[in-house]
């Protein structure tokens, strides 16, 4: 694949013994940030019940009137059926034979929406059908929205990666629950030459609305469904402008946990290829779980709504052009020359090591103390103690 880098990083599961933790991670890199002009994704699903088995759907003509069968992602137990379409693509894994690939890391986000009754689409099984029946990055976004909005959405807030050979895209979504049938989200147009990357935590804030989304003109850079203010307004989830309207911070509030937990991974990406966010003392700070809330976020746009205003940007560019090499080491990270680095607290032990035993939150002399979510948590070669 000349034009187009996919990878995949797995390692182990992370969970905490207070709040649950999930553990999957993705960077993006547009053709303009990467050293020899492909798009790259990467995605590191860390689960200790996957062991690397990687799928594989042949591309297929079907007669009128054939169903696809649709299985959870996760349990195996099948949801239901939709309609086939007359020609589905070839797919290996999370990358067809368009050069289309996608990637995910679950946010959660509002618990009332994160189960739909009746719905036949989860997480996984979107992914998949997506795939299998898109030429493009935008193609994607479109198949995938109006699926679930037609069969319902399955399971709770996620980010996706999803890129071609020419452009990568972050999509954000989250289903509806029980009150109506489908999701709201949101999807951004990366900018040629920036890096992005999203790890837990809901990274899409403020966007320029559109009156329409227009999946054939090249120019349209944000994409959204058409509810996705007025669903908040109508849950009592916002009350605020439309334009003041931040995704993640109605649908995925943020905590502690979304920076120091989720959020610091991208920042440690993001530190290693460009010098204003290594600088950035703020920025740091919400990595390290200390927040702002000042009248201006860090772009000087008013903040009315007091979201926390240091947050991580959602794409820098980078210094110099991101190599294949680089990216695979940046999924390696266990926060090395940061302050959060792990081979220097006590867990590290006399030999400086940089993986922890879970759970990551724990308590003593009812003091509360953390270990940190690392990108890779933990060796792939050990096998974690429950």
């Amino acid at each position: 694949m000349k034009n187009f880098l996919f990878i995949i990083a797995i390692s182990a599961l992370s969970i905490t013994a207070i709040s649950p933790v999930l553990a999957c991670t993705n960077f993006i890199v547009t053709k303009g940030a990467s050293k020899d002009g492909s798009v790259m994704i990467t995605y590191a699903a860390d689960s200790h019940t996957r062991y690397g088995a990687i799928a594989f759907y042949p591309a297929a003509d079907h007669l009128p009137g054939s169903r696809s069968e649709v299985f959870h992602y996760e349990t195996g137990k099948l949801l239901g059926t939709i309609p086939e379409i007359p020609h589905t693509f070839s797919v290996v894994q999370f990358m067809n034979e368009n050069q289309v690939a996608i990637g995910e890391t679950t946010f959660g986000g509002i618990d009332s929406l994160g189960s739909q009754p009746g719905a036949i689409l989860d997480y996984g099984s979107l992914m998949r059908i997506g795939l299998q029946r898109s030429n493009s990055a935008r193609e994607m976004i479109r198949v995938m929205t109006e699926l679930v909005a037609e069969f319902g959405y399955a399971t709770s807030g996620e980010s996706f990666s999803i890129s071609d050979a020419n452009e990568a895209w972050i999509m954000e979504l989250i289903g509806k629950g029980k009150y109506e049938k489908g999701a709201v989200w949101v999807a951004r147009l990366i900018p040629d030459g920036y890096v992005s990357g999203h790890a837990n935590q809901a990274r899409i804030t403020t966007f320029p609305l559109q009156k329409n989304n227009n999946w054939n003109d090249s120019s349209q850079t944000v994409y959204h469904s058409s509810d996705v203010i007025t669903f908040a307004r109508k849950q009592g989830y916002y009350k605020g402008s439309d334009a003041a309207f931040s995704f993640s911070d109605v649908y995925n509030p943020l905590k502690f946990g979304g920076a120091r937990f989720c959020d610091a991974r991208v920042w440690s990406f993001f530190r290693y290829v460009n010098k204003e966010v290594r600088d950035n003392q703020d920025i740091t700070n919400y990595a390290e779980g200390k927040f702002y809330h000042n009248s201006s976020l860090l772009d000087n746009t008013p903040n009315p709504n007091g979201y926390v205003s240091n947050r991580l940007p959602l794409w820098v560019k980078p210094d110099a052009p991101v190599g294949l090499q680089e990216l695979m080491s940046r999924m390696r990270d266990h926060y090395e020359v940061t302050s959060l680095d792990m081979r220097n607290d006590p867990g590290a032990g006399p030999f400086r090591l940089p993986y922890r035993w879970r759970p990551m939150e724990f308590e003593v002399d009812s003091v509360m103390y953390l270990n940190e979510r690392a990108v890779l948590p933990l060796s792939v070669h050990e096998i974690p103690r429950w």
